[in-house]
């Protein structure tokens, strides 16, 4: 606005010379296990970080390699119905000027939403000494969107869920019609309300988005 975990004894996670600031391949595929393994537990704080329109690759079945730039989106509220969140994986393409220390491989919150209402929705990408932003829906006509995924770093907002269940195997949600991977924690709810919706994404999919006062430009600031 995912990928399985593949976890790995603590052995595999430590490289031969951890002070040796050496860019090592074994270093590289430690850092890339430790991640993968890290998904297991991400939404353990999900109750308060299920927060967002939120979504990922591989949520509706897309794969894509993500730019590895994050772009912030904020809302004044948004209401979904259909709501599910887990932890998950987004790739890089190989040797991405992006990739930094990562190994390639971002750590996520995935979520889905089946159908989302926003008002005023605002998104930026940092693209270095000016902003890209994008902004819809600040009129009479709010954005539309349906099978809503996004992943996220960063969530925040004021939120209230309906009927929510905390706790499932995400191989097992059934509210968004997304499932996750098997024996990775997550959340599902009938519906969601946020106000002040502000997150940190990497990646967005939707099977239909509706942008009425769509307005595109560069700014010094972004949102």
């Amino acid at each position: 606005m995912a990928s399985s975990p593949d976890v790995t004894s603590s052995a595999d996670l430590t490289p031969e010379n951890p002070e040796s600031g050496s860019s090592s391949e074994p270093a590289r595929r430690g850092r890339v296990r430790a991640r993968r393994a890290a998904v297991m537990a991400v939404p353990a704080v999900a109750t308060l970080a299920g927060l967002g329109i939120l979504t990922a690759q591989g949520a509706l079945g897309v794969s894509f390699s993500i730019s590895g730039m994050p772009f912030t989106v904020t809302a004044k509220s948004l209401d979904g119905t259909g709501f599910e969140q887990f932890g998950a994986l987004d790739s890089m393409i190989d040797n991405s000027p992006n990739a930094g220390d990562t190994g390639g491989q971002v750590l996520v919150v995935t979520s889905a939403i089946k159908n989302a209402t926003l008002d005023s929705l605002c998104q930026s990408v940092d693209l270095g000494g000016t902003n890209l932003l994008i902004t819809a829906g600040s009129g009479s006509s709010k954005v539309q969107a349906n099978n809503l995924t996004t992943d996220s770093t960063q969530l925040s907002g004021d939120a209230s869920f309906n009927n929510i269940e905390i706790g499932n195997d995400a191989s097992t949600l059934n509210k968004a019609g997304v499932k996750g991977p098997e024996g990775v924690f997550s959340q599902q709810a009938d519906t969601v309300h946020i106000d002040n919706l502000r997150q940190t994404n990497y990646a967005t999919t939707a099977g239909v988005f509706k942008l009425p006062g769509l307005k595109l430009r560069f700014s010094d600031s972004g949102c």
